[in-house]
C-alpha cells in the first residue's frame, strides 16, 4: 500500500472512531436527560429563576460580554499573525460576532462562514481568512489544554459518591491533566525553537508563531475559559467551589464537541446536573444554566446578528462605491470593448473618419 493510501486509511479510521465515540456519548447523554427530566420540578426551576436579583443579573451580563470581548482579542492576535491592517474596532466586532454565531451554529457555519463573509466584504482573500480562522481555533483550544491540565491535576472534577469511582476522579483525571499540560508545553517549545519558520504538515504549510505570540495566545484563551467558569460560579450563587464548577465546564465542553449537538444543547445541562448532584439540587443548577444560556449564548447572538447586518451593509456600500469609482475612471468597466456599446462604437467610428479625412489632405 502506498503512503497516500495508508494516510487515507488512517484518516478514515480516526474519523470513524470519532463518530463512534460521539454516538456513544450522545446516547449516554440522551439516557441521562431522559432520567433527569422525569424527576425535575420545573416549577421550582421557575421560582429559582424569578429569585435571581437584578444586581446578580447585571453583574452576570457584564461578565458574559467581557468573556466575549476576551475572545475577540484573539482576533487581534490573528490580525498580527496574518499581517492585515483592518481597524481594531472592526476586527473586534468581526471576532466577537463570529464567536457568537459559532456558539449556536457550530464552527463551520458560525466561525468560518461568518468570518469569510465579513472579511471578504473588507477586502481580505480566502487564504488569509482561512489562516485567521485556524489561528483563532487553535488559540481557543490551547487555552483549554493549559487550563484543563492545571484544573484536572490540582482539583479534578468530583464524581458523585453513588458511582463508587473515587479513584477515577483523583487518579485518572490527574494523569489526563498532566498529559494536557504536556501538549501545551510541547506547543510552546515548538514556537520557542521554530518561531517564524514555515513547516509542512500533511501537505499543509504552517507558519509557526513566535514564542511571545504563543504565550499571548495561551494567556488570552485561559482568561476567556476562566471567565466562563466564573460566570457559572456567580450564577450558582457561590454554592459550589469555583474550581469544581470550572472543572465540570471543561468536561462539558469536550462532551459537547464529541456529540456534535448544536450549542451543546442538553449536553451542558446533563453534565452539570450529574456532576454537581452531590452538591446542589438539580433545580438550582438548571436555573443557573438557563440564565447562562440567555446571557452567554442568546444575548450575544442577537447583538451579533445586528452587528453582522451592519458590517454587511457597510461592506456592500464600499463595494458599490468602488465599482462606481472604477466605472468613472475607466469607461470600459461599464461597457467593455468586447460588448456592443453604441456610444463607444460611434466614438471609434468618428475617430476613424477623422483620421481618414486628415490622411487625404496630406496626400
Amino acid at each position: 500500500m502506498s503512503n497516500s493510501g495508508a494516510s487515507r486509511l488512517q484518516h478514515r479510521s480516526w474519523r470513524w472512531l470519532g463518530r463512534g465515540l460521539g454516538l456513544l456519548l450522545g446516547t449516554a447523554v440522551i439516557v441521562m436527560l431522559a432520567r433527569l427530566a422525569g424527576g425535575i420540578d420545573w416549577s421550582a426551576v421557575g421560582q429559582a429563576l424569578a429569585g435571581m436579583s437584578p444586581r446578580l443579573l447585571l453583574a452576570a451580563t457584564v461578565m458574559a460580554l467581557a468573556s466575549h470581548l476576551l475572545y475577540g482579542c484573539l482576533e487581534l492576535l490573528a490580525r498580527r499573525y496574518t499581517s492585515h491592517h483592518l481597524p481594531t474596532l472592526q476586527v473586534l466586532l468581526i471576532g466577537t460576532t463570529s464567536y457568537a454565531f459559532n456558539l449556536s451554529l457550530g464552527s463551520v457555519l458560525g466561525g468560518l462562514a461568518c468570518r469569510a463573509r465579513l472579511y471578504t466584504r473588507q477586502g481580505l482573500q480566502g487564504g488569509r481568512i482561512a489562516r485567521i480562522f485556524t489561528f483563532s481555533l487553535v488559540s481557543n483550544w490551547l487555552g483549554y489544554l493549559l487550563l484543563a491540565g492545571v484544573v484536572f491535576t490540582v482539583a479534578p472534577p468530583e464524581l458523585p459518591p453513588a458511582w463508587g469511582l473515587p479513584e477515577l476522579a483523583s487518579g485518572g483525571m490527574r494523569w489526563l491533566g498532566l498529559a494536557l499540560l504536556g501538549l501545551t508545553l510541547l506547543y510552546l517549545g515548538l514556537c520557542a525553537r521554530h518561531g517564524g519558520r514555515v513547516l509542512a504538515f500533511r501537505q499543509h504549510l504552517w507558519q509557526v508563531p513566535h514564542l511571545t505570540m504563543a504565550l499571548a495566545q495561551v494567556g488570552i484563551s485561559v482568561a476567556h475559559w476562566a471567565s466562563m467558569g466564573a460566570l457559572l460560579a456567580l450564577l450558582l450563587g457561590g454554592r459550589a467551589p469555583y474550581l469544581q464548577v470550572l472543572a465540570v465546564l471543561l468536561v462539558a465542553a469536550v462532551a459537547g464537541v464529541l456529540t456534535h449537538v448544536p450549542a451543546g444543547l442538553g449536553v451542558l445541562e446533563a453534565v452539570f446536573v450529574v456532576l454537581l448532584a452531590h452538591r446542589l439540587p438539580a433545580t438550582t443548577v438548571l436555573a443557573a444554566l438557563v440564565t447562562y444560556r440567555l446571557l452567554f449564548y442568546l444575548l450575544p447572538l442577537v447583538v451579533g446578528a445586528a452587528v453582522f447586518l451592519r458590517l454587511e451593509a457597510g461592506g456592500l456600500r464600499r463595494s458599490d462605491a468602488g465599482s462606481a469609482e472604477r466605472a468613472h475612471t475607466d469607461p470600459d468597466a461599464v461597457c467593455p470593448k468586447s460588448e456592443a456599446c453604441p456610444n463607444s462604437g460611434a466614438k471609434h467610428q468618428s475617430q476613424r473618419r477623422g483620421h481618414h479625412r486628415g490622411g487625404g489632405g496630406v496626400g
